[in-house]
């Protein structure tokens, strides 16, 4: 495989706007974030769909196995439209929210951490307090962090295969 490509795929499995689904602000957030648990020795899939059905804007897993979910909140708007973020507990050992500095820092819950991004990296304000998950649900929760993962490797390494609901297709 030639340079260009891998830095083409490179960039398809970085990009957390590639689904149209966030806002710039938020992609923003989301990038220092997932750069800032990146050097602190975690692993990063944005957009993972939980056994709940809910989707975590950003999902972590550490060096230990340690799950964390992080919230993406763009603006305040976004916050207080958001009503479903306390179903994120029941699937990760620590569950924070990430914003940046032009949302205050006072709404969000005191029984959630805070992250603070600036587009290019991020800090944590506020850690998040720790519920350890049951080892099923860790369990379930690794596995389709790991095939989402892997799923999307595969679709940026060979974007002409399609899948369809009965195979391949």
């Amino acid at each position: 495989m030639d340079t260009r490509a891998m830095i083409t795929n490179r960039i398809l499995l970085d990009d957390p706007l590639a689904d149209g689904r966030q806002s710039d602000a938020a992609a923003r957030v989301w990038r220092g974030t997932a750069r800032m648990l990146r050097a602190a020795g975690f692993a990063c899939v944005g957009e993972l769909t939980l056994a709940s059905g809910r989707r975590a804007d950003l999902a972590a897993v550490g060096p230990k196995g340690d799950v964390w979910i992080v919230e993406v909140k763009s603006s305040l708007a976004d916050f207080r439209a958001d009503s479903k973020w306390p179903d994120y507990r029941a699937h990760c050992d620590r569950l924070f929210f990430a914003s940046h500095a032009d949302v205050p820092a006072e709404v969000f819950p005191q029984d959630a951490g805070l992250i603070l991004s600036d587009g290019y990296f991020a800090e944590v304000l506020r850690p998040a307090p720790e519920h350890r998950l049951p080892a099923a649900t860790r369990k379930a929760v690794l596995l389709r962090f790991a095939q989402a993962a892997a799923n999307r490797l595969h679709d940026a390494l060979d974007p002409d295969l399609r899948i369809s609901a009965g195979g391949l297709g």
